[in-house]
């Protein structure tokens, strides 16, 4: 029997044009960021937070090629997934289903009906669990399923921060980029996570937890390092967890830090985060308070031993 690998993710415009209403499907879904005033203030907060970021996101898109890079690494990623299995003899095929751009939930569903899947293994692109990531994506796929009637039975992996071959590919990455440094540096590793509103921590979410998990296992197949962990991309109104990495930042200028290697721990691909925000904001911030190298270990995106954790994160669902 044929599976159909659907591959949650966030997604991101595609185009400049594609900015705004973007941002108004991420700040109008109180999954994602729960704002003031129940559903009515969701809605009209929402709305304002994205019509007055727009211009700015949109510039910052424009520095980094003029669209998010997720569905090109995400379509390298399905294929090297696919290719693994097909060679180990399973017969599967890969959708991606992105909760606020395109190709949608509803759009991968048809596209594995087409396919003639049998059956539904969802693999969260988010290795941390958070109700904001894979909480809304899999919400997201249960409503359009029951929507469209889906006959086919779903399996999930909802978190896999702890898994060794991604704590492998990530350790490889830094190896790679410790190597690039002078033989005598010692720099200190910025484990940089994306943040998140403080009530869903309140609420019990145990995405500070795995990330916690995720650095200790990466730290510990690596030589021993300084290192301190940060929390970025902090938007809107509500209160976020901390520190964030703009603060970790000041903090090691403060004690004289000169070589700053920034591990984006949570992010499975580039994107935004780590194109503009680390590579460009943090970068010129870290430059300008005395920190002289400042870098940041290469995306895992297409990274052959990521690919190979993928595949292995999907087999045993298959049977």
């Amino acid at each position: 029997m044929k599976t159909g690998i659907l591959l949650l993710n966030l997604g991101g415009p595609d185009t400049l044009d594609a900015v705004r209403p973007f941002l108004t499907r991420l700040f109008t879904d109180r999954e994602i960021i729960c704002l003031p005033g129940g559903a009515i203030g969701q809605a009209f907060i929402g709305r304002v937070i994205a019509r007055k970021r727009t211009q700015e996101v949109r510039e910052n898109y424009a520095r980094i090629g003029g669209g998010s890079p997720i569905v090109r690494w995400t379509t390298l990623q399905g294929r090297g997934i696919v290719e693994r299995l097909r060679e180990r003899g399973h017969d599967v095929a890969f959708a991606m289903a992105m909760r606020y751009w395109n190709p949608s939930t509803e759009e991968a569903l048809v596209e594995l009906e087409r396919a003639g899947v049998g059956r539904l293994v969802a693999l969260t692109l988010y290795p941390h669990y958070s109700m904001a990531t894979t909480g809304s994506s899999v919400g997201e796929l249960l409503r359009v399923m029951k929507r469209r009637g889906t006959k086919q039975p779903l399996d999930r992996i909802d978190t896999w921060y702890d898994h060794p071959g991604y704590l492998n590919a990530w350790a490889l990455r830094v190896q790679e980029a410790l190597a690039r440094f002078a033989p005598a540096a010692r720099p200190t590793l910025l484990v940089s996570a994306h943040g998140l509103p403080k009530h869903f921590i309140e609420a019990g979410d145990l995405y500070c937890e795995h990330v916690r998990i995720t650095m200790e296992g990466v730290l510990a197949r690596l030589p021993e390092l300084p290192h301190v962990l940060g929390y970025q991309s902090r938007v809107g109104p509500v209160e976020w967890i901390g520190p964030s990495t703009d603060e970790v930042i000041r903090a090691l200028a403060r004690t004289g830090v000169k070589d700053v290697l920034v591990l984006p721990i949570s992010f499975v691909s580039d994107h935004i985060e780590t194109l503009y925000e680390i590579d460009m904001l943090y970068a010129d911030q870290a430059r300008a308070l005395g920190i002289s190298n400042f870098r940041r270990v290469e995306s895992l995106n297409d990274f052959p031993p990521f690919l190979d954790a993928l595949a292995d994160l999907v087999e045993p669902k298959l049977g």
